[in-house]
Protein backbone atom coordinates (compact mmCIF):
# COMPACT_ATOMS: atom_id res chain seq x y z
CA UNK A 1 0.00 0.00 0.00
CA UNK A 2 3.04 2.45 1.08
CA UNK A 3 4.56 1.86 -2.64
CA UNK A 4 1.45 2.36 -4.44
CA UNK A 5 0.59 5.86 -2.50
CA UNK A 6 4.42 6.94 -3.53
CA UNK A 7 3.72 5.88 -7.25
CA UNK A 8 0.64 8.04 -6.93
CA UNK A 9 2.06 10.75 -5.58
CA UNK A 10 5.50 10.88 -7.57
CA UNK A 11 5.37 14.61 -9.18
CA UNK A 12 8.29 13.33 -11.88
CA UNK A 13 6.93 10.14 -12.78
CA UNK A 14 4.55 12.29 -15.24
CA UNK A 15 7.08 13.47 -17.11
CA UNK A 16 8.80 10.73 -18.09
CA UNK A 17 9.31 9.85 -21.46
CA UNK A 18 8.45 6.14 -22.91
CA UNK A 19 8.52 4.70 -26.28
CA UNK A 20 5.58 3.78 -27.43
CA UNK A 21 7.45 2.42 -31.16
CA UNK A 22 11.20 1.29 -31.51
CA UNK A 23 12.68 2.74 -34.73
CA UNK A 24 16.36 2.93 -35.29
CA UNK A 25 17.82 3.98 -38.99
CA UNK A 26 21.84 3.58 -39.42
CA UNK A 27 22.38 3.62 -35.87
CA UNK A 28 20.11 6.29 -34.71
CA UNK A 29 17.47 6.10 -32.79
CA UNK A 30 14.23 7.91 -34.46
CA UNK A 31 11.48 5.95 -31.72
CA UNK A 32 8.18 6.97 -31.57
CA UNK A 33 7.65 8.62 -28.01
CA UNK A 34 4.91 9.95 -25.73
CA UNK A 35 5.77 13.19 -26.32
CA UNK A 36 6.13 12.46 -30.19
CA UNK A 37 3.01 11.32 -29.78
CA UNK A 38 1.04 14.29 -27.91
CA UNK A 39 3.10 16.78 -30.38
CA UNK A 40 1.43 15.26 -32.95
CA UNK A 41 -1.93 15.04 -31.60
CA UNK A 42 -1.77 19.04 -30.53
CA UNK A 43 -0.95 19.41 -34.13
CA UNK A 44 -3.71 17.16 -35.53
CA UNK A 45 -6.10 19.01 -33.36
CA UNK A 46 -5.13 22.24 -33.90
CA UNK A 47 -5.61 21.62 -37.91
CA UNK A 48 -8.71 20.07 -37.32
CA UNK A 49 -10.41 23.01 -35.19
CA UNK A 50 -9.50 25.91 -37.83
CA UNK A 51 -10.24 23.66 -40.96
CA UNK A 52 -13.31 22.44 -39.36
CA UNK A 53 -14.38 26.27 -38.82
CA UNK A 54 -12.76 27.41 -42.28
CA UNK A 55 -14.92 25.03 -43.73
CA UNK A 56 -18.19 25.89 -42.15
CA UNK A 57 -18.30 29.63 -43.71
CA UNK A 58 -21.29 31.58 -43.03
CA UNK A 59 -22.66 35.04 -42.86
CA UNK A 60 -24.13 34.39 -39.79
CA UNK A 61 -20.91 32.37 -37.69
CA UNK A 62 -21.58 29.87 -36.05
CA UNK A 63 -19.62 29.19 -32.53
CA UNK A 64 -16.97 27.08 -34.05
CA UNK A 65 -16.64 29.43 -36.74
CA UNK A 66 -16.77 32.67 -34.49
CA UNK A 67 -13.98 31.00 -32.07
CA UNK A 68 -11.52 30.83 -35.13
CA UNK A 69 -12.16 34.06 -36.52
CA UNK A 70 -11.08 35.37 -32.91
CA UNK A 71 -8.11 33.24 -32.52
CA UNK A 72 -7.29 34.85 -36.10
CA UNK A 73 -8.22 38.22 -35.34
CA UNK A 74 -6.21 37.72 -31.63
CA UNK A 75 -2.80 36.94 -33.08
CA UNK A 76 -3.17 39.20 -36.29
CA UNK A 77 -3.82 42.31 -33.81
CA UNK A 78 -0.79 41.24 -31.57
CA UNK A 79 1.25 40.95 -34.91
CA UNK A 80 0.29 44.31 -35.83
CA UNK A 81 0.32 45.97 -32.63
CA UNK A 82 4.02 44.83 -31.92
CA UNK A 83 5.28 44.67 -35.10
CA UNK A 84 3.20 46.73 -37.26
CA UNK A 85 2.26 46.28 -41.20
CA UNK A 86 4.80 44.93 -42.22
CA UNK A 87 5.40 41.92 -39.62
CA UNK A 88 2.19 40.48 -40.92
CA UNK A 89 4.61 38.77 -43.48
CA UNK A 90 5.48 36.87 -40.47
CA UNK A 91 1.37 36.17 -39.01
CA UNK A 92 1.44 32.48 -40.19
CA UNK A 93 4.53 31.44 -38.31
CA UNK A 94 3.19 33.22 -34.86
CA UNK A 95 -0.15 31.88 -35.37
CA UNK A 96 1.52 28.50 -35.58
CA UNK A 97 3.84 29.09 -32.96
CA UNK A 98 0.88 30.29 -30.96
CA UNK A 99 -1.97 27.54 -31.30
CA UNK A 100 0.77 25.23 -31.09
CA UNK A 101 2.08 25.76 -28.04
CA UNK A 102 -2.03 26.91 -26.91
CA UNK A 103 -3.04 23.46 -27.44
CA UNK A 104 0.08 21.51 -25.93
CA UNK A 105 0.25 23.15 -22.79
CA UNK A 106 -4.30 22.50 -22.71
CA UNK A 107 -3.48 18.73 -23.53
CA UNK A 108 -1.38 18.84 -20.86
CA UNK A 109 -3.75 19.43 -18.37
CA UNK A 110 -6.04 16.40 -19.16
CA UNK A 111 -5.95 13.53 -16.64
CA UNK A 112 -2.73 10.98 -17.84
CA UNK A 113 -2.32 13.46 -20.67
CA UNK A 114 1.77 14.51 -21.82
CA UNK A 115 2.83 18.23 -21.58
CA UNK A 116 5.05 18.56 -24.06
CA UNK A 117 6.00 22.21 -22.74
CA UNK A 118 7.38 20.63 -19.91
CA UNK A 119 10.16 19.42 -21.82
CA UNK A 120 13.02 22.07 -22.41
CA UNK A 121 14.11 20.03 -25.34
CA UNK A 122 10.78 21.16 -26.57
CA UNK A 123 10.90 25.17 -25.74
CA UNK A 124 14.43 25.25 -26.69
CA UNK A 125 13.88 24.02 -30.32
CA UNK A 126 10.77 26.43 -30.58
CA UNK A 127 13.04 28.89 -28.78
CA UNK A 128 15.80 28.74 -31.14
CA UNK A 129 13.80 28.55 -34.38
CA UNK A 130 12.57 31.83 -33.48
CA UNK A 131 15.51 33.29 -32.95
CA UNK A 132 17.59 31.49 -36.41
CA UNK A 133 14.24 33.11 -38.32
CA UNK A 134 15.29 36.71 -36.69
CA UNK A 135 18.78 36.78 -37.46
CA UNK A 136 18.21 35.15 -40.30
CA UNK A 137 15.46 37.60 -41.89
CA UNK A 138 17.37 40.13 -40.27
CA UNK A 139 20.54 39.88 -42.20
CA UNK A 140 18.42 39.54 -45.41
CA UNK A 141 16.91 42.76 -45.30
CA UNK A 142 18.64 45.12 -43.25
CA UNK A 143 22.29 43.72 -44.25
CA UNK A 144 24.76 44.48 -41.86
CA UNK A 145 23.07 47.18 -40.75
CA UNK A 146 21.33 44.50 -38.50
CA UNK A 147 23.71 44.97 -36.03
CA UNK A 148 22.71 48.92 -35.40
CA UNK A 149 20.28 46.26 -32.68
CA UNK A 150 23.31 46.41 -30.78
CA UNK A 151 23.77 49.82 -31.06
CA UNK A 152 21.08 52.15 -29.24
CA UNK A 153 20.61 55.26 -31.14
CA UNK A 154 20.67 58.14 -29.57
CA UNK A 155 22.96 56.99 -26.92
CA UNK A 156 26.36 59.11 -26.60
CA UNK A 157 29.87 57.56 -28.20
CA UNK A 158 31.57 57.09 -24.71
CA UNK A 159 29.29 54.79 -23.80
CA UNK A 160 28.71 52.33 -26.69
CA UNK A 161 31.77 50.22 -25.51
CA UNK A 162 29.63 49.28 -21.97
CA UNK A 163 26.15 49.30 -23.93
CA UNK A 164 27.03 47.51 -27.13
CA UNK A 165 28.42 44.34 -25.27
CA UNK A 166 25.35 44.13 -22.38
CA UNK A 167 23.23 44.72 -25.86
CA UNK A 168 25.74 41.72 -27.61
CA UNK A 169 24.44 39.43 -24.42
CA UNK A 170 20.85 40.15 -23.56
CA UNK A 171 20.28 39.44 -27.73
CA UNK A 172 21.70 35.65 -27.30
CA UNK A 173 20.25 35.51 -23.95
CA UNK A 174 16.60 36.00 -25.51
CA UNK A 175 16.64 32.27 -26.61
CA UNK A 176 17.13 30.23 -23.13
CA UNK A 177 14.84 32.79 -21.27
CA UNK A 178 12.15 32.01 -23.61
CA UNK A 179 12.55 28.27 -23.60
CA UNK A 180 13.28 28.47 -19.68
CA UNK A 181 9.76 30.74 -19.30
CA UNK A 182 7.57 28.20 -20.83
CA UNK A 183 9.27 25.11 -19.95
CA UNK A 184 9.83 26.03 -15.73
CA UNK A 185 6.46 27.35 -15.72
CA UNK A 186 4.21 24.11 -16.99
CA UNK A 187 6.84 22.02 -14.93
CA UNK A 188 6.23 23.84 -11.63
CA UNK A 189 2.45 23.95 -11.89
CA UNK A 190 2.47 20.31 -13.37
CA UNK A 191 4.53 19.30 -10.19
CA UNK A 192 2.70 21.38 -7.82
CA UNK A 193 -0.86 19.81 -9.38
CA UNK A 194 0.62 16.01 -8.12
CA UNK A 195 1.73 17.33 -5.22
CA UNK A 196 -1.24 18.22 -3.86
CA UNK A 197 -3.68 15.50 -5.84
CA UNK A 198 -0.94 12.61 -4.29
CA UNK A 199 -1.39 14.42 -0.74
CA UNK A 200 -5.17 14.47 -1.02
CA UNK A 201 -5.05 10.41 -1.96
CA UNK A 202 -2.69 9.68 0.84
CA UNK A 203 -4.49 11.76 3.55
CA UNK A 204 -7.73 9.72 2.84
CA UNK A 205 -5.85 6.03 2.79
CA UNK A 206 -4.41 7.08 6.61
CA UNK A 207 -7.58 7.01 7.86
CA UNK A 208 -10.64 8.83 8.87
CA UNK A 209 -8.86 11.17 11.11
CA UNK A 210 -6.92 12.69 8.08
CA UNK A 211 -10.26 13.37 5.98
CA UNK A 212 -10.51 16.84 6.86
CA UNK A 213 -6.78 17.95 5.90
CA UNK A 214 -7.28 15.66 2.65
CA UNK A 215 -10.24 17.37 1.70
CA UNK A 216 -8.61 20.71 2.22
CA UNK A 217 -5.64 18.97 -0.17
CA UNK A 218 -7.99 18.62 -2.78
CA UNK A 219 -9.58 21.69 -2.25
CA UNK A 220 -5.87 23.39 -3.15
CA UNK A 221 -5.21 21.26 -5.92
CA UNK A 222 -8.82 22.35 -7.71
CA UNK A 223 -7.72 26.05 -7.08
CA UNK A 224 -4.79 25.11 -8.31
CA UNK A 225 -6.03 23.58 -11.24
CA UNK A 226 -8.05 26.53 -12.10
CA UNK A 227 -4.87 28.70 -12.08
CA UNK A 228 -2.89 25.94 -13.85
CA UNK A 229 -5.72 26.72 -17.06
CA UNK A 230 -4.47 30.68 -16.31
CA UNK A 231 -1.16 30.28 -16.59
CA UNK A 232 -1.46 27.86 -19.68
CA UNK A 233 -3.33 30.04 -21.59
CA UNK A 234 -0.67 32.99 -20.59
CA UNK A 235 2.39 31.26 -21.39
CA UNK A 236 1.10 30.73 -25.03
CA UNK A 237 0.54 34.15 -25.49
CA UNK A 238 3.87 35.57 -23.68
CA UNK A 239 5.93 33.41 -26.04
CA UNK A 240 3.85 34.70 -28.81
CA UNK A 241 3.88 38.24 -27.63
CA UNK A 242 7.65 37.99 -27.52
CA UNK A 243 8.40 36.14 -30.71
CA UNK A 244 6.46 39.31 -32.17
CA UNK A 245 8.86 41.48 -30.30
CA UNK A 246 11.71 40.02 -31.49
CA UNK A 247 10.66 39.82 -35.24
CA UNK A 248 10.34 43.24 -34.63
CA UNK A 249 13.34 43.73 -34.39
CA UNK A 250 14.70 42.48 -37.22
CA UNK A 251 12.07 44.50 -39.21
CA UNK A 252 13.44 47.71 -37.63
CA UNK A 253 16.56 47.05 -36.08
CA UNK A 254 17.61 50.86 -35.52
CA UNK A 255 15.88 51.71 -32.23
Amino acid sequence: MDLQFRQIADPIKQFEVVKWFDLKVGGVDLSFTNASGFMLLGVTMVIAFFGYAASRGQLVPSRIQSIGEMGYGFVADMVRSVAGEEGLKFFPFVFTLFFFIFFANMIGMSPYAFTTTSHIIVTAALALLVMAIVIGYGFYKNGLGFLKLFAPSGAPWYIMPLLMPIEIISFFARPLTLSLRLFANMLAGHIMLKLFAGFAVTLVGAGAAYIPVAFLAFGMGVALNALEFLVAALQAYVFAILTCVYLNDALHPAH
